[in-house]
């Protein structure tokens, strides 16, 4: 048999293989696994092969990012980024600093801001004024439903105490009616589309470097959540053939299109061409994505039950009535459908739309799959199973954080509380987990959210667990990261888990985090990527 390319030796390996097992050693040649273990690796090393000693750190198949903006979070950092910040003063710092750096650009775009650095979770245009003078400003919020503007932003479009909410927005103000500088869903749009266009070349650089900062945190293939115009951002699937078509898509990308809610069934045939025509060398898309509600955080995430305190149901974007007839075409017409669904009411509108389907036109291959479930009704939590829905789980945000305590606990109530992102319950009754980021929503970090998943904490963060009896054992954490992510997005069959013949998409940590104690398992860092056998990411170690 021909020598190896590259050989990983000494183990451990996690294959998440069907038996979960592990094993020493791995093989790669042109590009796909072609040996396991040290008597097989070992007979295929020669002098032109690279060797890499493990050392006790773990390899494990790449990670996939299951639900991931890498458009938008490269757009982040590459303008003013307030990831991160600790304060509302360090975010006004930066952006000081970011505009004295940048004193021609005309508008001050970029964002990340955490709403539970700011009372009630609403930064305000004075504050903004301070540091930005006369040039506009707009900030997109850290969970992307909302925006920080300026008063020079809000002048620009036009927006006033006489400027009506739009349908599925809200404009906060003060007592007298007057914007107070948070937007809130769609009305972000009331200020975005005053933003000059963005060259073409600034998106391609944004989406380069979102690509580098995934491969950074191990993740070899993802799935991007919209392929549509969004929040004044552009659509990315131009800009994903013009990488795949130059050879520069290193990672392995599906997609969701953006199903377009101020339409209806007209768009089926629109969208069915560009899912045709958005097939490339490591770029395909497969699945539609339909927003069904907002966040909890400032109460747009449809419940079934009225938050507390008079905020209402929240935001129920589409009605089930057409939920139910676009699914159905839909999955008649070979898509998946990709939900965003926050709160219990929007979740169970989704199951609802999948059982409506399934009884309209049959069993089906098409991988439905609900994102985010932070509030999941008890009643609702076996349907997953039943109906083949993929619950796709973004476990960072399962913590008790400000955000968590002060702007949504508190209108929750503790029965609600208490049904927050049952991670443990959707695995014992069946369902399929995949695991995503959403990042710029939270972080592009797959062994952070493996620690949340698993202590219920954040990494070094010594509150109370965010419901302890919903965490998750390590072993699965990762299979949702891996195996289960590709099982979601139609790449189990070449990716997903160490097997021989399947392609050598590789991710080596930097320790083995079976090995050290829980509470350390976020503190896990990534010393090499590899997709398809070429080494995308090395920290040199």
């Amino acid at each position: 048999m021909p020598a190896a390319d590259t050989v990983f030796l000494g183990g451990p390996v996690a294959t998440m293989d069907p038996a979960g097992s592990f094993t020493d050693a791995v093989a790669v040649r042109e590009g796909r696994i072609v040996a396991l273990g040290h008597a097989e690796t070992t007979a295929l090393v020669s002098g032109r092969t690279e060797v890499v000693e493990l050392r006790g750190r773990l390899l494990l198949p790449g990670l996939q990012d299951a639900h991931v903006h890498p458009l938008y979070g490269g757009l982040q950092r590459i303008r003013c980024d307030l990831t991160d910040s600790a304060s509302e003063a360090e975010c006004l710092h930066r952006v000081a600093e970011y505009a004295a750096a940048n004193p021609r650009v005309e508008w001050i775009l970029g964002g990340g801001w955490e709403m539970g650095l700011f009372a009630g979770g609403c930064p305000s245009s004075t504050a903004l004024d301070e540091v930005t003078g006369d040039r506009p400003a707009l900030l997109i919020n850290e969970d992307q439903h909302g925006a920080w503007v300026n008063s020079a932003a809000l002048r620009r479009a036009g927006v006033h105490r006489d400027t009506p909410d739009p349908p599925g927005g809200r404009v906060e103000r003060d007592h007298h009616g007057r914007p107070t500088g948070t937007l809130h869903e769609t009305a972000v749009d009331l200020v975005s589309r005053h933003v000059p266009p963005t060259p073409d070349s600034e998106y391609l650089r944004a989406l380069s470097e979102g690509q580098r900062h995934l491969h950074e945190r191990g993740v070899t293939a993802w799935h991007d959540a919209i392929l549509g115009s969004y929040l004044g951002y552009p659509d990315p699937l131009d800009y994903y053939r013009q990488l795949d078509g130059r050879h520069l898509l290193t990672g392995r990308v599906t997609g969701s299109l953006w199903w377009n809610r101020t339409r209806g069934l007209e768009q089926v045939p629109e969208l069915t061409h560009r899912s045709r025509t958005a097939v490339g060398n490591r770029f395909g898309t497969r699945s539609v994505k339909i927003m069904l509600d907002g966040v909890c955080e400032n109460f747009t995430a449809a419940m079934l039950r009225p938050y507390l305190h008079g905020h209402g149901h929240g935001i129920a974007y589409v009605p089930q009535p057409d939920l139910d007839e676009a699914v159905r075409v839909l999955d008649a017409a070979g898509f998946g459908v990709h939900f965003h669904a926050v709160g219990d009411l929007a979740v169970r509108q989704a199951l609802d739309a999948v059982e409506a389907a399934r009884n309209a036109n049959g069993p089906s291959a098409n991988r439905h799959q609900i994102a985010h479930l932070q509030v999941v009704d008890p009643a609702d939590l076996p349907r997953f199973a039943e109906l083949g829905v993929v619950a796709n789980i973004q476990a960072e945000w399962a913590h008790n954080d400000t955000a968590m305590l002060e702007l949504t606990a508190p209108y929750l109530g503790r029965e609600r509380y208490d049904q927050q992102y049952p991670f443990r319950t959707l695995l014992d009754s069946g369902a399929l987990l995949a695991a995503g980021s959403d990042w710029p929503v939270s972080e592009a970090a797959p062994m952070r959210a493996v620690h949340t998943a698993v202590n219920r904490t954040e990494p070094g963060d010594d509150r109370c667990p965010l419901l302890p009896e919903q965490s998750l054992e390590l072993a699965d954490a990762l299979a949702a990261t891996t195996i289960g992510s590709a099982r979601a997005h139609y790449l189990e069959g070449h990716t997903g888990s160490v097997e021989r013949g399947k392609c050598a998409d590789l991710t080596l940590l930097d320790r083995n985090p079976f090995e050290v104690p829980p509470n350390e398992i976020g503190e896990t860092g990534v010393d090499l990527t590899m997709v398809g056998g070429q080494v995308v990411h090395s920290s040199g170690r």
